[in-house]
């Protein structure tokens, strides 16, 4: 997987392969062949990432002085995989995931690989983000709107925050790095995508 889907497509940051290698990725997933170059479901009408596409993510949203005890949002818990990943980089990790079964069962993924004292697990509506803790370094948004949620960006670090999230219409997105510095926002394009829909209240709405 890491030979073939990242480092043959230029994806070579040593810090990020090694997280790559380190983490299981089979188990996060219950389906058929787990390290495939494609999405797979994770319950709930959920999906989680082609391991190219969270390595993308991952790297875009690297804070600059690195990941080591970085606050880090992610808005869309999963299985936990992506966590796994941030929390091995050496991120401490809040995850907003809306779906109870979801979030448990993410828990005690992330629990039984040794994770589960770098993630916190919150049940809720992960397009308000979680003001508790913030600001934080990096937001990592995996599902899909039309723009990103004014709370995030209020929440993002005004010192150099990096927020990614795929932006776009339900069929039609493109994975936008959003970089903060004070109160100038920039935003920049990086490749077009296809994640299921960010439901929510600052987000596509239910139904």
């Amino acid at each position: 997987m890491v030979a073939s889907q990242l480092e043959a497509r230029g994806l070579r940051d040593p810090d990020l392969i090694s997280a790559f290698r380190t983490v299981p990725r089979h188990a996060f997933v219950d389906e058929p062949d787990p390290y495939g170059d494609h999405a797979l479901p994770v319950g709930s009408g959920q999906t989680i990432s082609q391991p190219y596409v969270v390595a993308r993510m991952t790297l875009a949203a690297r804070p600059p002085e690195g990941w080591k005890d970085a606050a880090v949002l992610e808005i869309g818990t999963g299985s936990g995989y992506q966590a796994a990943l941030l929390a091995e980089l050496g991120a401490r990790v809040t995850s907003i995931e809306r779906h109870p079964e979801l979030a448990e069962e993410a828990r005690r993924r992330l629990a039984e690989h040794g994770y589960g004292d770098r993630v916190e697990v919150i049940v809720g509506d992960g397009t308000e983000g979680w003001r508790p803790k913030a600001p934080y370094r990096s937001i990592l948004v995996t599902a899909g709107g039309p723009s990103v949620p004014q709370p995030l960006l209020e929440q993002l670090d005004p010192s150099e925050g990096r927020l990614v999230m795929p932006v776009g219409d339900r069929h039609h997105q493109f994975l936008t790095l959003v970089e903060r510095d004070g109160s100038e926002l920039t935003s920049t394009e990086l490749e077009p995508v296809v994640f299921v829909p960010l439901i929510g209240r600052f987000g596509v709405p239910e139904g």
